[in-house]
C-alpha cells in the first residue's frame, strides 16, 4: 500500500472562499489569522508536486489581501514549492491580489477576474438630519478626526485626503500585479488597471491568468493521472459556525449585534452582487 501511494503525486489543496477581512458574525471572512494554519499545514506536506489553492472571493480588505499574498509567497519560497491558483466564481480586487501569489492562475470560462483598484463607499445623511431638525454635535482634537463623517456635508479636503491614501494603496496593488504576472501581462492595455473586470477567456488575452481549467484537468496534464489530493479545510463548517455565533450563544440577546450582523451580511451580498454572484 505504501509503495502504491509513493507512486502518486501529492497535491495539498487549500480552499479560500468569502469576503476578505472581518465581516461580521453572520459570515466568516478570509483573514491571515483564519487561514494561517491551513497554509502552514499545506506547505509542510513533504514531497508535494505543488500546492493548489482554490479561491472564490470578490475582494475586501487590502491589508489582509497583502498579508495573505506575502505569507503564501514566503511559504512557497521557504519550501521551494510551486503554487497554482484555481478561480471559481470570482477572484476580483483583493481576491485577485491573493491569486497573484501563484506561479500560475487558472479559471473557468465563466469566472470573473480583475477589478484592480481601490474603493471606498459610504452614505451622506447631512440633508436627512437637517430635514428632521436633528443637530449633529461632534468634538475632536485633530483636524482629520471626523473625516468623511456621514452626518456632515462632504468636504473637499476630506476627499483629497482619502484619494491620496487610495492612490498609495492602488500603486501597491498595481506593483504586485506587474511583478507577479511579469511578461505575461499586456501592459499596453490601459483598461487592466481601470478597475474593470473580465470573464475567463478575455482575462487570458490580457495576461491576468494562464488558462482555462479546473483542478483535476490542469493537474492531470501537469503530473499525470496518479495524483493524491489532500484537502486542507477548516475543521468547523460554515453552518456550524453561524449557528454557534448567532443562534446558540448569549449574542442572541444582543439586539445591536444582531442588527450589525444583518447589515454586514447585506453589505457582503452587495459586494458579491457586483460580479453576478
Amino acid at each position: 500500500m505504501l509503495n502504491f501511494l509513493r507512486k502518486k503525486k501529492i497535491v495539498p489543496v487549500v480552499y479560500l472562499s468569502g469576503i476578505i477581512g472581518n465581516v461580521g458574525g453572520l459570515r466568516n471572512g478570509i483573514t491571515l489569522s483564519s487561514i494561517e494554519n491551513l497554509l502552514e499545514k499545506a506547505f509542510k506536506i513533504k514531497h508535494s508536486a505543488a500546492v493548489a489553492i482554490i479561491i472564490n472571493s470578490p475582494g475586501g480588505s487590502p491589508v489582509q489581501s497583502s498579508l495573505i499574498y506575502k505569507r503564501i509567497k514566503k511559504l512557497a519560497k521557504k519550501n521551494k514549492t510551486k503554487v497554482i491558483f484555481f478561480v471559481e466564481d470570482v477572484a476580483a480586487s483583493g481576491g485577485y491580489y491573493i491569486a497573484c501569489a501563484g506561479d500560475e492562475i487558472y479559471v473557468d470560462e465563466n469566472s470573473i477576474v480583475g477589478s484592480i483598484g481601490v474603493i471606498y463607499a459610504s452614505f451622506g445623511f447631512d440633508k436627512l438630519i437637517k430635514k428632521y431638525g436633528v443637530e449633529r454635535r461632534i468634538f475632536t482634537t485633530g483636524k482629520y478626526k471626523s473625516i468623511l463623517d456621514s452626518f456632515q456635508k462632504q468636504k473637499l479636503s476630506d476627499v483629497k485626503k482619502l484619494k491620496s491614501i487610495q492612490m498609495e494603496i492602488f500603486k501597491n496593488f498595481k506593483n504586485v500585479v506587474l511583478k507577479s504576472r511579469g511578461k505575461k501581462i499586456n501592459k499596453q492595455n490601459k483598461n487592466i488597471f481601470s478597475g474593470s473586470f473580465w470573464a475567463g477567456k478575455e482575462a487570458i488575452k490580457l495576461g491576468l491568468v494562464d488558462g482555462i481549467g479546473d483542478l483535476n484537468l490542469v493537474m492531470e496534464k501537469k503530473f499525470g493521472k496518479k495524483i493524491k489530493y489532500i484537502p486542507i479545510k477548516p475543521k468547523k463548517s460554515f453552518l456550524k459556525n453561524v449557528l454557534s455565533k448567532s443562534f446558540y450563544s448569549k449574542d442572541i440577546l444582543d439586539t445591536k449585534k444582531i442588527i450589525n450582523d444583518i447589515i454586514a451580511y447585506i453589505e457582503n451580498r452587495n459586494i458579491w452582487g457586483r460580479y453576478g454572484s
